[in-house]
């Protein structure tokens, strides 16, 4: 079993930054991708960025070069760095780990079994 913790959601203005926190406890040396995902209201679940134990990334076309994933290992955290926040980047934003059994990490939710309960980002103009 893997837990996930999220934090550092807010409200924010357009154009502002912000970094989320998600931290991660319990089996998590056997999870290989660590992600980040965001729902909006009516909205489907949509992958933002992922990160594999080699520190290989991956981001969704609409966050590329404005979003950056990180980790750090010695304090089992996942972040995840916002900038240039756009007001449909407002969301509810979920981290999410898997089991070990995917190589490449790719952004699909299938491939995800430990979930956290998120952190809301609001943006205001």
């Amino acid at each position: 079993q893997v837990q996930l913790v999220e934090s550092g959601g807010g409200s924010v203005q357009v154009g502002g930054s912000l970094r989320l926190s998600c931290q991660v406890s319990g089996a998590i040396r056997s999870s290989h991708c660590l992600s980040w995902w965001r729902q909006a209201p009516g909205k489907e679940r949509e992958g933002v960025a992922a990160l594999d134990t080699d520190g290989r990334t991956s981001y969704a076309n609409a966050v590329k070069d404005r979003f950056f994933v990180s980790r750090d290992d010695a304090n089992n955290t996942l972040y995840l760095q916002m900038i240039g926040l756009k007001s449909e980047d407002a969301a509810m934003y979920y981290c999410a780990a898997d089991d070990g059994g995917n190589y490449p990490c790719r952004l699909d939710i299938d491939d995800y079994k430990y979930w956290g309960q998120g952190t809301q980002v609001t943006i205001s103009s």
